[in-house]
């Protein structure tokens, strides 16, 4: 079984208030954006690979990492381009395969995640990665899950991965995890993404600074308003603390309007903006 997680955009990010257990209330729309995605396989024992053999050959070396739980019953392997740092058992598409496993009886499984998609941008590619390998898994194994239980474990593995159980333009609040759907039409637009090079921002980081406050007004309220009305209403709270870092996004942000965008901002924690502009 192989598909493709696409990213996210966040149209809005307000920091609201910090919870006793330590995570920040927000209030955001998640936008799905299939600009960037990623390509991940699943396959069931020694099941026959459509990706295996191909990721061989393209990555080497550090490009290419792979990892098996004790007991042997999952195998991973990531592969990207720029490398990979991190503890392959540690990704969150192991880690889905791990929490469906505490729950229900899984066949052993095969991981082969190729990650194409912008690391550190703020477009949640690893978490659409989550949400996508959860349906995958349950699926392969015959465990039958509606989409508020699959969302539900989602949340377990990150604050926006239950969004990606959805996958369409959704409000979310809590730590993210609560959504509602809403409608927004953006057909008479498009929508354009930039990722700077170099650039990677860790949400550490861009919380570092953030001062929550509720707003007057909701981001629900704003965003019924035409988009060429969202200019300094439509508001993410961390371009504060990730601008005074990174001054070249503020400015790229800029040339974004200069450029004739009716609406421009950066998305999520990281250091993607994305822009707006008629069609």
């Amino acid at each position: 079984m192989i598909t493709r997680p696409n990213v996210k955009l966040n149209v809005g990010l307000r920091v609201l208030r910090r919870r006793e257990d330590g995570y920040h209330d927000l209030d955001t729309l998640f936008l799905p954006y299939t600009g960037f995605h990623d390509t991940l396989e699943i396959v069931t024992g020694d099941d026959y690979s459509r990706t295996s053999a191909r990721l061989q050959e393209t990555y080497r070396g550090s490009q290419l990492a792979q990892g098996i739980t004790p007991d042997g019953k999952l195998l991973i392997t990531l592969a990207r381009k720029e490398g990979v740092d991190w503890d392959p058992l540690k990704d969150l598409t192991a880690r889905a395969y791990g929490l469906l496993a505490e729950r229900h009886k899984l066949p052993p499984m095969k991981i082969f995640l190729e990650k194409t998609s912008p690391v550190g941008a703020g477009l949640g590619g690893g978490s659409a990665d989550a949400a996508f390998a959860l349906r995958m898994i349950a699926e392969l194994a015959g465990v039958e899950l509606a989409a508020p239980e699959l969302a539900a474990l989602a949340a377990r593995l990150g604050s926006d991965c239950a969004f990606f159980v959805y996958n369409r333009p959704m409000l979310g609040s809590g730590r993210g995890e609560i959504l509602e759907p809403f409608d927004i039409d953006l057909s008479g637009y498009r929508v354009e993404v930039t990722v700077p090079e170099g650039i990677a921002v860790s949400t550490a980081d861009a919380y570092r600074g953030i001062v929550p406050q509720e707003p007057g007004i909701s981001l629900r309220e704003i965003l019924a308003r035409p988009v060429e009305e969202w200019k300094g209403l439509v508001v993410n709270d961390f371009e504060a603390t990730v601008f005074a870092k990174y001054p070249r996004l503020a400015e790229i942000k800029q040339s974004l309007y200069e450029a004739g965008a009716v609406y421009a901002a950066m998305s999520g924690s990281g250091s993607a903006l994305f822009a707006i502009y008629r069609k």
